[in-house]
């Protein structure tokens, strides 16, 4: 827009001298503009683009011109020389995510760097990661790993090293568009239960403890984590709807009950009732009266056991294999009772668009890629359906 005074060409690397507007020379990478400003420039040597800034006083862009040419040329602002991954990390976890993000995301954060980001780059110096070096981060997971938590090291390197540049710790974020992540296992599908087997299950389980969150879910769809912490405050009689607000689980690690939000932002949501679904509650509600004493810290809580308290979530997945074996099924875990459900609901002709609302999903992809079974029955009822289409005469 303004025309600056610098002598020559500016080629990649090179600083000229400028100008002010009577014609004298100021000095290396530093001009005067027509409107009277004063505009220091150079050609960073860490990135190859050029870095410039206005003053309304020569001394002070003069000041600025050589700090920041000296930045450029020996590290970032703030970081020490020796500041390492590791070292930014603690910092960066500690002192600028803090309270600001979930427990669950600096729980995944923390993971993803003790079990694959440290070992990697852990020691190198903060400033000299390049994107090679966060590819092979991501390399080394290929073979043992889920595309999906590759994925999630790729968001934790990059949300790292981008406040790092956010904070003038750095200059360029390493992770660039060319890191790719897509590069581990296939997910594999959960299965859903066939109509038999789903029938074989609950005839068993009619009797066990845990039936009603059994056949809860098959109802919901919900996750067991949401099952764990739904409490009769969540229930809406009147309307027929749950309001799912939280998901608890027992961390072993520590010996005590996690709760936090829903996974996501998705997984705030209000999931209908069926008839069978209010019908469950209410024997649950009767089941708790028979329970002697209850832990107080779990007393609005619907699901306990004959504890008073809730079912740990590795046991029901115990409880579900010793059910499985003796209806002579195959043995599932209890992510496989949301997965019937999802079917069930396609299979009756629910929209997707509703089916992903009700169970949570950020997408409808994820509901039909990964949720979603079209049992053998159903090829061949679909196939029956448009059969006299196919026949032509």
């Amino acid at each position: 827009m303004y025309q600056t005074l610098f002598v020559g060409i500016q080629q990649k690397g090179v600083d000229f001298m400028g100008k002010d507007l009577k014609g004298k020379e100021l000095g290396v990478g530093i001009c005067q503009r027509k409107d009277g400003l004063y505009t220091a420039r150079f050609v960073s040597k860490r990135t190859g683009k050029s870095i410039q800034k206005y003053f309304p006083k020569l001394q002070e862009c003069r000041k600025w011109y050589a700090d920041a040419k000296f930045e450029d040329e020996h590290g970032g602002i703030n970081a020490s020389g020796d500041m390492t991954v590791t070292a930014w990390f603690d910092y960066w976890i500690e002192n600028i995510k803090g309270d600001s993000i979930r427990p669950n995301t600096i729980r995944n954060y923390k993971e993803r760097f003790e079990h694959n980001i440290k070992e990697c780059i852990g020691n190198m110096i903060l400033s000299e990661v390049k994107p090679m070096h966060c590819q092979n981060v991501l390399n080394q997971m290929k073979d043992d790993y889920k595309s999906s938590t590759i994925y999630q090291t790729r968001i934790t390197l990059y949300c790292m090293f981008s406040d790092a540049v956010e904070n003038d710790v750095i200059y360029k974020n390493p992770v660039t568009k060319g890191i790719k992540h897509n590069i581990g296992k296939e997910p594999k599908k959960v299965r859903a239960l066939t109509i038999d087997e789903q029938k074989k299950f609950l005839e068993v389980a009619e009797k066990s403890s845990n039936y009603n969150q059994f056949a809860f879910i098959l109802q919901t769809g919900l996750r067991t984590g949401e099952l764990i912490g739904l409490k009769w405050s969540d229930i809406d009689w009147e309307k027929r709807v749950i309001h799912i607000q939280r998901s608890m689980e027992y961390r072993y690690s520590v010996g005590e009950w996690r709760i936090g939000e829903p996974k996501s932002k998705s997984g705030y949501r209000d999931v209908p009732l069926t008839e069978e679904a209010v019908t469950i509650l209410k024997r649950q509600k009767e089941k708790l009266r028979e329970i002697k004493v209850i832990n107080m810290q779990f007393k609005e809580h619907v699901f306990l056991c004959r504890k008073g308290e809730p079912t740990k979530n590795s046991a029901y997945d115990t409880s579900l294999f010793k059910l499985c074996d003796k209806a002579g099924i195959r043995r599932f875990s209890m992510h496989v009772l949301r997965h019937t459900m999802a079917t069930r609901c396609i299979e009756g002709g629910m929209r997707p668009k509703t089916l992903q609302v009700i169970l949570g999903h950020a997408n409808v992809g994820i509901t039909m890629n990964l949720y979603v079974d079209v049992t053998e029955e159903e090829k061949f009822k679909e196939v029956e359906k448009i059969e006299s289409a196919l026949k032509i005469v």
